[in-house]
């Protein structure tokens, strides 16, 4: 072959690798600049409200007329590094999880919770189109918290979704603004609080609404508090163990719920922005024939999970022992929060294993390598428990479980509850052995919290288990100065419920 043959050859050569190269990069853009069109997001995003629910939302069909797309949201801003980065991650994961799930499987409910909305959408992205976040028209209160998230959005790593989350998908539960007034809880008005004439089981009326508290009659006795150091999962604020003594006293059937929180919110709520100086004041002196209650939460608190007999949520410290002493002056009887023995005394109903019902933590949590291939057992727990592996990442009416021994319910999961102990890490080595109701610490920064919630593995839930508030992380997005002393921003597994002391005429 000729030189020139062989250069002709070698000139076809390039020129076809640079044909196919090129064609090989147009293809292959046309089909990235495709795989981030709406048709195609909605091809494997086959939830079947999802393209509804958009079409419904202020980001499809703004007042100025203009359309945002999926990608827009749900990808940081076009022509970045991070851009690529999240479109292969995020593509890759959908692609897999189109062969490998079925959409029956899947909890649709839960990825419309901001935990998940928080992994998929980028504060960077929201910057890019809404470039002035002061605009026309935004309330005092959008001022607020717009500074606050500018002056904060790094050092706390704030989120647009935590506060804007029906934006993009429509959600007729989410509400974007303060609630005025407490909702309306029909029913019979009670024209007196109920009279305890013996120890037993009773159903409190709160005199003026319609709401009641079903009360337990828990016996005294002595338990040991705190778990073995071979107990599966033990931590070491659960030690040492303890023997303590708890007289008897009345306990709530399950934690306060919706209704009966209203009941308390709509007789004290606060107009407007009240001092908390001057609230601390009020509800602290011993003549106080009225209390002041929680000023107006933004949105409604209960996550658009329900109301009614679901546990009310939300709510600070604070904001729990208020109720209580409401509650108090309400219907002449002594009402707080329980002590941290009394709750574990009554978690346990009578029951010295990890949980008043039969099984081992280390079959129950979904820790560990076997129980990671093959699944936690559920058969008994299920019945008892709202935890993680049965909520739907939320909290559930107490219908769905079975009582403890003492006749309790929900002791353990649904949601966090509040004691009147400040917590210490070794609070059980100041506690000397054989105590009589005990109470705590004198001092401290942070409140007891017992019980896990809807989100707690099984390990978690044992009736040993200790946790406490965080009370700055829990307010950690709340633009308030000062910040709210009635509802949290940042938790929404907490609640509580009431213990009544035993009234001296029928000890």
């Amino acid at each position: 072959m000729s030189k020139s043959g062989k250069s002709k050859k070698i000139f076809l050569g390039i020129l076809g690798g640079v044909v196919i190269a090129f064609s090989f990069f147009v293809v292959s853009n046309w089909m990235w600049e495709k795989s981030s069109l709406n048709d195609s997001c909605m091809s494997c995003h086959f939830h079947t409200d999802a393209d509804a629910a958009w079409k419904q939302s202020v980001h499809y069909n703004s007042k100025s007329g203009v359309k945002t797309d999926c990608a827009a949201c749900h990808l940081p801003p076009k022509g970045t590094l991070e851009y690529t980065k999240a479109k292969m991650t995020m593509g890759a994961k959908d692609v897999w999880s189109y062969i490998t799930k079925n959409k029956e499987d899947i909890d649709w409910d839960s990825k419309g919770e901001l935990e998940y909305a928080q992994k998929i959408v980028y504060n960077e992205s929201c910057e890019a189109c809404h470039v002035n976040i002061y605009p026309e028209g935004i309330t005092d209160e959008g001022v607020t918290a717009h500074l606050y998230y500018d002056d904060n959005k790094e050092k706390l790593d704030l989120q647009c979704i935590s506060c804007h989350l029906d934006a993009g998908h429509y959600n007729p539960n989410y509400q974007h603004s303060a609630l005025k007034e407490a909702p309306k809880v029909s029913g019979e008005i009670h024209a007196s609080a109920t009279e305890i004439k013996s120890f037993e089981n009773f159903v409190e009326t709160i005199p003026g609404t319609s709401a009641s508290i079903s009360m337990i009659a828990v016996p005294g006795g002595t338990f040991t508090m705190g778990s073995p150091e071979s107990e599966a999962f033990h931590q070491a604020n659960e030690s040492p163990q303890r023997q303590v003594e708890v007289s008897s006293f009345f306990m709530g059937e399950m934690e306060v719920t919706w209704d009966q929180f209203w009941a308390f919110y709509a007789e004290t709520m606060s107009e407007g922005r009240t001092p908390p100086a001057k609230v601390y004041a009020n509800n602290s002196r011993e003549d106080v024939d009225a209390v002041s209650g929680p000023t107006p939460p933004f949105g409604f608190p209960d996550q658009g999970w329900g109301m009614g007999e679901r546990p009310a949520i939300t709510m600070t410290h604070y904001s729990a022992e208020t109720f209580c002493q409401w509650l108090s002056l309400k219907t002449g009887k002594k009402y707080r929060l329980p002590t941290e023995a009394e709750w574990e005394y009554a978690a346990r109903g009578g029951t010295s294993t990890p949980y008043f019902f039969e099984g081992s933590p280390s079959d129950y949590t979904n820790e560990g390598f076997w129980n990671g291939i093959f699944g936690a057992d559920t058969t008994q727990i299920n019945r008892y428990v709202i935890y993680v592996n049965n909520s739907k990442n939320r909290s559930q009416e107490p219908s769905r479980v079975l009582a403890n021994p003492f006749g309790l319910k929900n002791m353990l999961g649904n949601v966090m509850e509040y004691c009147s102990d400040w917590y210490a890490d070794d609070a059980y080595s100041q506690l000397a052995d054989g105590a009589k109701d005990p109470k705590g610490p004198e001092s401290g920064t942070e409140y007891v919290v017992r019980g896990g919630s809807y989100a707690s593995d099984a390990a978690e839930l044992r009736s040993a288990s200790r946790g406490h508030t965080v009370h700055d992380e829990w307010l950690r997005t709340d633009p308030q100065n000062p910040k709210s002393i009635w509802w949290y921003s940042d938790i929404k597994g907490i609640g509580f419920r009431v213990v009544c002391e035993i009234p001296e005429e029928i000890k």
